[in-house]
């Protein structure tokens, strides 16, 4: 899953970002409005940490912005402002979630992980491909039973392929969504991972190649 992060503390920025990071999301960031909207003009963001207060101007702007409205990209409003009008304020333009700094690392964690499932049809804790089972609350992966020792790159690339189970995934849709503009990957990385994934799952492989346009995951 990617996110954008629109903070221009830079100290602030680069925590949010290490700790997306590690948790499992691709990360862009930016530390304007303007620098915001252009990454959010060239790709499709899960979820949206946007400041208010921010050199050129108030977050709650982006709420307005057409690439918004059209993808229903949800969006994390901080602010320093803790009065409760405020918060109204955010919510009533269409914020899908608001918090106050300071704030808890693990909270925003949280609350982001809920936005991103909420993006599309909400998928299940644990998504069961045949005898596979990928649990995106764990960050997990099972075969028969048997947890399987996983990158978070690996990971990210399997969770998307399970919640698509059955249905063909680009190369493009598995880097847009899996690496960022600070990971961009090799030509080749895409079918790296797929290689390890497929060496880590065993026999019968249940990763099938579609010729020419990418990969899908079927139950074996």
């Amino acid at each position: 899953m990617r996110v954008l992060i629109i903070e221009d503390e830079p100290g602030l920025r680069d925590g949010l970002s290490v700790a997306l990071r590690v948790t499992g999301f691709s990360v862009d960031a930016a530390a304007d409005l303007a620098g915001g909207r252009a990454f959010a003009a060239g790709h499709r963001y899960d979820c949206v940490i946007c400041d208010r207060m921010l050199p050129d101007g108030d977050g709650l702007g982006l709420l307005d912005d057409e690439w918004r409205r059209e993808n229903r990209t949800p969006v994390l409003i901080l602010t320093a402002r803790d009065a409760i009008r405020d918060r109204v304020d955010g919510i009533e333009r269409g914020a899908d979630d608001y918090l106050t700094k300071p704030f808890a690392m693990s909270e925003l964690l949280a609350r982001v992980k809920m936005l991103c499932r909420r993006r599309e049809s909400p998928a299940p804790a644990v998504i069961a491909v045949g005898d596979i089972e990928v649990d995106t609350a764990r960050r997990e992966v099972r075969r028969d039973g048997v947890v399987l020792s996983l990158t978070v790159k690996e990971f990210a690339v399997i969770e998307l392929l399970a919640a698509r189970a059955g249905r063909s995934v680009s190369r493009e849709e598995i880097t847009e969504s899996c690496w960022d503009q600070l990971t961009e990957p090799m030509s080749n990385a895409v079918d790296v991972v797929i290689s390890q994934l497929r060496r880590k799952l065993g026999e019968p492989s249940p990763i099938r190649t579609v010729r020419g346009f990418g990969y899908i995951l079927e139950p074996r």
